[in-house]
């Protein structure tokens, strides 16, 4: 008994170590870099009902593989399984909108940034001024939903202990729920208010707060590798200087 707990204890200790799955050179010699992707956070990735998946970061995949000489592979992942994802070797690069945390740091390395963000509320348009703060919202009579898994859920779980918190699933149809008047508030980054807004126009705004609730980088998260990072960073320095970037998260806005 003593040998089996033994073997289950090292087992668990190699489950939440760094990811050291395939190097650079096993890409390359494989010929496909595999990226990960949820699919539910436009304008960086969504995928849509047929299946397919459009958005600025499925077309910065392709071109960070074109750099790298190999081709892309998209692999369907969750914020609730994005870590567990990364250490069992499904995926060797996580992108759209994968925000910077000590936890995902300690067992894999981040890009340089690919831009600052912020977690800010998304209302109907007629409650604009009325969560403007994070003790308007904290509030029993005040319904929150969020998505589960990633960075929403812990800011959420973190500064509303006496709202009305209720998790959905479905982060792509999760707006219809403040639209359609089943919750108040969504907190989430800057650039998903803003692209949700412009989609539901007249009915879903920013929430007039007179500035982010917090800061956050957001870069592209892989196995650990450094010859791997090396290329990612010297492919994503150039990427952000000559302004592709910036204009496929515009396209992607539109």
């Amino acid at each position: 008994m003593r040998k089996i707990v033994g073997v289950v204890g090292v087992l668990a200790a190699l489950a939440a170590g760094p990811a050291e799955a395939r190097s650079l050179s096993a890409i390359k010699q494989d010929g496909t870099l595999r990226v990960g992707l949820t699919g539910d956070y436009a304008p960086y990735s969504l995928r849509l009902p047929d299946g397919t998946i459009k958005g600025a970061d499925v077309v910065m995949a392709g071109e960070l593989a074109k750099a790298l000489g190999v081709r892309v592979e998209i692999v369907p992942t969750t914020w609730k399984t994005l870590k567990d994802d990364l250490l069992s070797d499904r995926y060797d690069v996580a992108m759209g909108g994968v925000t910077v945390t000590p936890d995902r740091a300690s067992v894999g390395d981040f890009s340089v940034p690919v831009l600052t963000d912020g977690k800010r509320p998304i209302v109907r348009c007629s409650d604009k001024d009325r969560f403007i703060s994070i003790k308007d919202i904290d509030k029993p009579e005040v319904r929150v939903v969020v998505n589960p898994g990633g960075t929403n859920q812990r800011f959420a779980d973190a500064n509303f202990p006496h709202a009305s918190v209720r998790l959905f699933p479905d982060n792509r149809a999760i707006f219809k729920e403040v639209a359609e008047g089943r919750a108040d508030v969504m907190v989430t980054d800057g650039t998903e208010v803003d692209y949700q807004s412009r989609l539901n126009a007249g009915v879903l705004c920013p929430a007039a707060v007179p500035e982010a609730f917090n800061k956050n980088d957001k870069a592209l998260w892989m196995t650990r590798d450094p010859a791997l990072k090396a290329a990612v960073d010297e492919w994503l320095s150039k990427t952000l200087k000559s302004g592709a970037y910036a204009k496929a998260l515009a396209k992607a806005a539109e």
